[in-house]
């Protein structure tokens, strides 16, 4: 399936709303159309998950990871490697930005503000997720995106609703998301860009979902070893 992405898109969201996978699926998907694709760990708030979780297998993908030094360690550094300028001076490639959770990790992004001005294609996309504390309501996912917007000094292009429950998520668990999903994109004024169902329900997707994004779950427990 074809996505039509910004040449640089940036994924946004609370905490623990499933950013990283959907960061991830995205760097694979644009490697699997034969696009030239860097994916840039920006969590200078070092998580849990982090798309540096899975440098060596999106290697072996094709997808060129950038990530900061103390990425994977217990070190807690704000630190941004030199290498994201990379991102402004090769102009073939296709950029995906995995930003930290909050208003705190998207301060990393202000730093190229500039940048991203003299850019043609940028899109910075929020991804929303009803089950998670805090933005499982309309409002305070709005309020939360504003946050993300000032401390960026970028505007969202789009809503991506990743509404799930890990590995128990059902289709009727999505399928409870969407009023939720379409009133919060209504309150941020923002077109709902796609729902991400998982590969192994897709078949049973229904047409409500509008378009949809299939997601294979890279980010697991710590116990659990992703398979790419």
């Amino acid at each position: 399936m074809e996505f039509s992405l910004p040449r640089i898109t940036i994924i946004t969201g609370h905490y623990g709303t499933g950013k990283t996978n959907v960061a991830v699926n995205l760097a694979n998907m644009l490697c699997q159309q034969g696009k030239q694709v860097i994916l840039v760990d920006l969590d200078i708030v070092n998580p849990y998950f982090r798309s540096a979780d899975f440098g060596k297998e999106l290697e072996k993908k094709g997808v060129q990871l950038i990530a900061t030094r103390y990425a994977n360690t217990n070190l807690d550094i704000p630190a941004i490697t030199p290498e994201v300028n990379a991102i402004f001076s090769n102009k073939q490639a296709h950029v995906i930005l995995d930003v930290g959770g909050d208003d705190a990790g998207a301060i990393a992004l202000g730093r190229y503000a500039s940048q991203f001005a003299q850019e043609e294609s940028v899109g910075m996309y929020y991804v929303i997720n009803r089950y998670r504390y805090l933005t499982h309501e309309p409002h305070e996912a709005l309020e939360l995106l504003r946050e993300i917007e000032a401390a960026s000094r970028l505007k969202a292009c789009g809503i991506i609703n990743n509404s799930n429950l890990g590995k128990e998520t059902t289709l009727e668990d999505i399928a409870r998301s969407m009023p939720f999903a379409q009133k919060t994109a209504g309150l941020c004024a923002l077109p709902l860009c796609f729902t991400c169902v998982d590969q192994a329900l897709l078949k049973d997707a229904s047409p409500a979902f509008g378009p949809v994004l299939p997601v294979k779950i890279y980010v697991c427990p710590p116990w659990e070893h992703p398979d790419l």
